[in-house]
């Protein structure tokens, strides 16, 4: 199993003309991900790379394709449209590569889509991937192993780096998920680590924060009440100096609160072992598993 894509992930990408979206969807169907449409307004009728068909709206591409995943390539400036169109359109899972999307658009953007029942993954974040199976997003699919550890990561680049770690020792992945590093996501810790709690296939969780935000305290709060399956963490951040944002927008520190040691501290009160190092996180898995 795997969890949000898999098997019957059947995807549309949106901006599937443009220089991302064109360069990402090449890569995704050399991974094996079913690409079965692309929309592009103004473009509708033509064919990508001769195979995919280009549509006018992602309704169209729900209709006449059968899409459920949607991918989302398009400037900022566009985006917050993009995820209501294809929420409206009733795709089950939106993945959003854009960064730079306004705090005020997303604020409006995530509750219309809960209550369309869909699953929005970022903004600005990797995607995911299950690896031999498909892939949504940007993620490299040469670095990952089919196995059995789940990857939750608020860090792209610390994402690909904990993969790696975990594949050059031998240890593959379930399913792993970048789910973004701006203040309002779509996809919160605590939802990817209770559809890892049921994914049977998933026998342990890595789970990789930074500073800033209260969501890896929340995650560690939910871990202790309701997860059957050990998790391990990293926060990354630790030598941020005080009172300086670092990276993501959602790395802003209040007081003592979204700290890496407090973060630390907290995961460790509740049953994650948190590593020093991304390397570290091996050994802990290792026991783990």
């Amino acid at each position: 199993m795997s969890i949000y894509i898999g098997e019957n992930t059947r995807l549309v990408v949106q901006g599937i003309t443009g220089r991302d979206g064109s360069f990402h969807t090449r890569q995704m169907i050399e991974y094996g991900t079913n690409v079965v449409a692309g929309v592009t307004p103004g473009k509708g009728g033509q064919r990508f790379d001769d195979t995919v068909p280009v549509y006018d709206t992602v309704a169209e591409a729900v209709d006449e394709a059968g899409a459920n995943t949607s991918v989302i390539y398009v400037p900022a400036a566009f985006a917050a449209d993009a995820i209501l169109e294809a929420a409206d359109a009733g795709i089950e899972t939106i993945v959003c590569i854009s960064e730079g999307i306004p705090v005020r658009d997303m604020l409006r953007v995530v509750p219309y889509v809960r209550e369309r029942g869909a699953q929005l993954v970022g903004p600005n974040c990797p995607g995911l991937i299950v690896p031999g199976v498909c892939k949504v997003g940007i993620l490299p699919g040469q670095i990952v192993l089919p196995g059995n550890v789940g990857i939750v990561s608020r860090s792209g680049t610390l994402t690909y780096e904990v993969i790696h770690q975990l594949t050059s020792a031998g240890i593959g992945q379930s399913t792993c998920i970048g789910i973004g590093g701006d203040p309002v996501i779509g996809t919160r810790f605590i939802d990817t680590l209770e559809r890892f709690e049921a994914d049977d296939q998933t026998i342990a969780v890595v789970l990789i924060g930074e500073i800033g935000g209260t969501d890896e305290q929340k995650a560690a709060a939910y871990v202790a009440a309701n997860m059957s399956k050990p998790v391990a963490g990293f926060i990354a951040g630790q030598t941020a100096p005080p009172g300086r944002r670092m990276g993501h927008a959602g790395a802003i520190i209040s007081g003592s609160e979204g700290t890496a040691e407090e973060k630390t501290r907290v995961l460790a009160a509740n049953g994650v072992e948190v590593a020093t190092r991304p390397v570290d996180i091996v050994d802990i898995v290792r026991k783990l598993i």
